[in-house]
């Protein structure tokens, strides 16, 4: 190998180390897309809501205390999955393994709360143009908080790997507990928007 090859080698291998850790700016750009998404949505039941005179109709009202039992569990859980980011920053494997099955086991009763809510509505998905709007605002974000747990069990397992988000490298960690902050916000506005408007 000439002495030129090798100079040029040894930029590319420069090159490649210097590039900066992107992971962060696609996560943003992931969450900025799915908050846009929800945006869409909820401006559409608003408009629904401002364009119907009997909203919710008649038997279609919602009641509050599960709910908002859900939502002080799902907002405690934001709480707690900041505690497993803190033990990982202090290389305390233990504790961050503790705190993420906290939180695992927090959305997994806000699911079972949803469920539950949905067996013991009086109304179906097509009984009218809210109930039609519920389903989709509330299952949409049942379904974000499922994704949620299926990421925090992810991290979860390969946390029981030696070594595993040790030294600073816990990108994954911090993308779950971004990603559950994300669909704790979006079930504060959609609580608000849903129950506390109906």
């Amino acid at each position: 190998m000439t002495v030129a090859a090798e100079n040029e080698q040894a930029v590319v291998v420069g090159h490649h180390a210097a590039h900066p850790d992107l992971r962060p700016f696609g996560l943003i750009t992931f969450l900025v897309s799915e908050g846009m998404l929800f945006g869409g949505f909820f401006a559409c039941y608003l408009m629904s809501r401002a364009g119907t005179l009997d909203w919710p109709p008649e038997g279609s009202e919602l009641e509050l205390l599960l709910p908002t039992l859900n939502t002080l569990i799902l907002i405690s859980s934001s709480f707690v999955i900041h505690q497993a980011d803190g033990a990982i920053a202090r290389d305390d494997i233990r504790a961050t393994q503790k705190w993420l099955l906290l939180t695992f086991a927090m959305g997994a009763v806000f699911l079972a709360g949803q469920v539950y809510e949905y067996q013991h509505l009086a109304f179906g998905l097509t009984t009218s143009l809210f109930a039609s709007g519920f389903y989709v605002l509330t299952g949409f974000h049942g379904l974000h908080v499922a994704i949620g747990l299926a990421i925090i069990a992810g991290v979860l397992l390969r946390s029981r790997q030696p070594g595993a988000f040790l030294g600073g490298k816990h990108f994954g960690i911090f993308a779950a507990s971004i990603y559950w902050h994300f669909v704790d916000v979006v079930w504060v506005v959609l609580f608000g928007i849903v129950y506390l408007l109906q």
